[in-house]
């Protein structure tokens, strides 16, 4: 049942890279295309995060461990292959993650959290540690973003959460009986 596991995550953390990697593209033209939008959008443009459908999937499925190595991963990957590696969007990303990862981990196990909850709780993490390292490396006006951002994380927490509770309906059967 390993080979059948690990084949599995790989096909789930390839999947988290192409999803994070079109969103990814499809924010920039937006940005580009629509350059009023840049000063509500940042730099970086604004994402719903739909890579952590997988994340949460792992979660739920396999435990904090695995999910916590698609998150790592999928970071890495996707900063290797869109060459910002060490840079600002990687900073941002991975301590955003870890901050997800931690939310969305303590608040599972906590009654009355639904994954959309858990997933809400984790975007709105993921906000903040992305703020957080902005401020850091690029200035503390940068917490005029918080906001709007804030705000913005929570539906598309809720989306991404619900998208999260359709894959594992759809994944579970594959996994089968033993998780």
């Amino acid at each position: 049942m390993e080979t059948k596991r690990l084949t599995l995550l790989s096909v789930l953390l390839a999947l988290s890279v192409v999803i994070n990697i079109v969103e990814r593209i499809v924010m920039a033209a937006v940005t580009t295309t629509v350059p009023f939008l840049m000063p509500f959008l940042g730099a970086g443009g604004l994402r719903l995060g739909i890579a952590n459908v997988v994340v949460l999937t792992v979660l739920y499925l396999y435990g904090k461990r695995d999910a916590f190595a698609i998150l790592f991963l999928r970071v890495f990957l996707v900063a290797l292959g869109t060459g910002t590696l060490l840079g600002v969007p990687f900073f941002t990303g991975l301590v955003g993650g870890m901050l997800a990862y931690a939310a969305m981990v303590t608040f599972r196990h906590l009654p009355g959290f639904s994954i959309i909850s858990v997933s809400v709780m984790g975007a709105v993490a993921h906000v903040v540690g992305q703020i957080l390292v902005a401020m850091v490396i690029v200035g503390p006006f940068v917490i005029f973003y918080f906001p709007l951002m804030f705000l913005l994380s929570i539906p598309a927490g809720y989306f991404v959460g619900r998208l999260a509770e359709r894959m594992i309906t759809i994944v579970s059967p594959v996994v089968g009986p033993e998780h």
